[in-house]
């Protein structure tokens, strides 16, 4: 394939992804069903879904207090798509814990990391994502759904919502050209790793600046979404995997 057909073919798949930003009239059926003029999540997807939350509770081999298993991100909200996961948050309170709230952290961290790549749970057509989160995290997502107590927390609001499809993708190719940069300088034998850094934390940033300031439909978080979702992120995740395995590597 040549460099004009790929390109137009990335074009193509952004150009998808960008229409998967609109806000459906429903919730996903597959999750939720109507009961009593309120959505409620279907029962046989709630019971498998806190088996899954015991399943990875139980690969941590600490004991702590559970305050809730909540369902969060577009699968909680009308902006669901075929790109959604159903994002899992079992909310503990990282201040009851003896341990230092930092190192707990990058311990939750790694542990979900594991399961999320040892197992590849599939809900409905949505991968399951699962994700330790601190009681006083705020909730940045318009909808959450509590699956221990079967309740919304925060529930989602069906407006439509103008998104300026150019600026995003104008942010996103910029993004896109900064990491194709990288992963050519990386062929040629520079050392990039701490460029990479540099712009994994930028990406970082830009995203939350978004969130807290226009929330999950703020043209940053979309444009973070978009380069999620055509694996833009990931090339950028494994060109530092990359690296590192040639370092710690010896050739013969």
């Amino acid at each position: 394939m040549s460099l004009f057909e790929e390109l137009i073919e990335d074009s193509e798949e952004d150009k998808k992804i960008l229409k998967s930003f609109k806000t459906k009239d429903t919730l996903s059926d597959n999750i939720f069903e109507m009961s009593d003029k309120e959505y409620l999540m279907r029962p046989e997807i709630r019971k498998k879904l806190l088996t899954i939350a015991n399943d990875f509770i139980d690969t941590l081999g600490i004991d702590f207090f559970i305050h809730d298993v909540v369902l969060t991100g577009s699968l909680a909200n009308y902006n669901w798509s075929q790109y959604s996961d159903v994002d899992l948050h079992i909310i503990i309170d990282f201040e009851d814990s003896k341990h230092n709230v930092n190192l707990l952290k990058e311990f939750f961290d790694a542990k979900k990391a594991v399961w999320n790549d040892k197992h590849n749970v599939i809900i409905k057509g949505f991968d399951v994502e699962i994700y330790v989160q601190d009681i006083s995290e705020p909730h940045v997502s318009s909808g959450v759904y509590s699956i221990l107590h079967n309740k919304w927390i925060v529930v989602p609001e069906k407006n439509k919502v103008k998104i300026d499809d150019r600026k995003i993708i104008e942010k996103g190719e910029e993004f896109m050209s900064n990491i194709e940069r990288l992963v050519e300088k990386t062929n040629k034998g520079e050392n990039t790793l701490e460029a990479i850094d540099e712009l994994r934390k930028k990406l970082k940033k830009f995203r939350q600046t978004g969130l807290e300031s226009g929330g999950e439909f703020s043209y940053e978080n979309l444009t973070f979404k978009l380069l999620r979702r055509n694996g833009s992120i990931q090339k950028l995740l494994d060109l530092k995997t990359q690296i590192i395995d040639k370092k710690l590597s010896l050739s013969q």
